[in-house]
């Protein structure tokens, strides 16, 4: 008799340890979580080489060429210009186009 009484306590608490461990999981479940990714624009103009190197496919050397074509040529008439730059073709164009502003 004297071993009834800690058997049953032990499994009534792994009975209600179970109900809780479930409760727990399914209110994890239910949190969601709301992201706003919000696009961010790249002015060809005003850009410096930090912002630049955001862009895909456009490392350091490349900002810096972006940024000398802009010294010496002027600012940019349009993103399409990007591709006078040396390295810059038009699968980086595609790549960044919905990003890049005038």
């Amino acid at each position: 008799m004297k071993n009834v009484l800690p058997k049953t306590l032990f499994c009534a608490l792994l009975t209600s340890l179970l109900f809780f461990t479930a409760n727990v999981m399914s209110a994890e479940s239910k949190v969601t979580t709301n992201v706003v990714v919000m696009k961010q624009y790249v002015n060809l103009n005003q850009s410096t080489i930090d912002d630049l190197v955001t862009l895909k496919g456009i490392g350091y050397k490349k900002a810096q060429a972006i940024v000398a074509y802009r010294k010496n040529i002027g600012a940019f008439k349009s993103v399409n210009e990007l591709t006078n730059i040396k390295g810059i073709g038009e699968k980086i164009l595609s790549d960044n186009k919905g990003r890049l502003k005038i």
